[in-house]
Parts: C-alpha cells; structure tokens; sequence
C-alpha cells in the first residue's frame, strides 16, 4: 500500500496506518514532508520546542527528531505496541519517504478518506517541513 501523504493530517493518518500495519500490510508513505498538522503555528511550535528542551537528556533520550520522514514515523510508532513484538514487527512494515523515490514514481496510491485537511472547519496548520525546518 502506497500513501501520499501531501494535505493529510498527521495524527488521523498515523492511527489509520497503525491499524494497517498491525493487521500485516506492507505501507509506504511517501511525500511525508507534506504531512500536516493542525492547531495554531506558534502553540504547536511551542510545543514541540518544550518537548525538546524540558524531557530527557540529548545522550540517553528520548530523541525528537528533525527529519521530516523520521518525524512522521515516529508519530506513527506512537499509535503502536512498540515495546511488544506486534507492534516491533508492524513499525518494521512501515517506511516513510521524503519526496517520490524512483520505485514509486508509476503507482498509483491509495486515498484515505476523512483525513485530508480539507475536511477541517479550522483551516490553521502547519506542515511537518516547516515544524522540523524550525526545530532545527
């Protein structure tokens, strides 16, 4: 399964692709930088900057990372058992791409429905390329 992830937000995706992947589909999601998430720019921001500075230690962790793929894979590993061998081998199943690699430029990719951010009456957001662009 292919998943363009360019206007979908981040958090109803992640649940959708958890599910997914539990249930033992192969997902590629590609475009990830194009993912967003919604809420006001400057509350998010704050947010993930406060996760960054106040939680763990830079050596031992938790990491939060800045690439935009790692990102949403990250938020996706958040929706699954990962410390149990389910959910160890559904994360497996799942890569996360920025941009079209070569292997996926002729396929075509699966919709999801309700997820576009389309669908929000709230039309604030930002995108996970200018989220990790302004963490650093």
């Amino acid at each position: 399964m292919i998943i363009d992830a360019t206007d979908l937000i981040l958090g109803r995706m992640a649940a959708i692709v958890a599910k997914k992947a539990i249930l033992g589909e192969e997902i590629s999601i590609i475009n990830a930088e194009n993912a967003v998430i919604t809420g006001d720019k400057k509350v998010t921001l704050l947010k993930y900057r406060h996760r960054q500075v106040y939680r763990g230690q830079p050596k031992t962790g938790p990491f939060f990372f800045t690439k935009e793929s790692s990102f949403v894979k990250r938020a996706i590993r958040g929706m699954l058992p990962h410390k149990r061998p389910k959910g160890r081998d559904a994360l497996k199943r799942i890569k996360c791409y920025i941009g079209v690699p070569a292997e996926f430029k002729d396929k075509k990719t699966e919709q999801l429905s309700g997820v576009h951010v389309s669908k929000m009456q709230n039309l604030k957001y930002i995108s996970v390329k200018e989220l990790c662009h302004l963490l650093g």
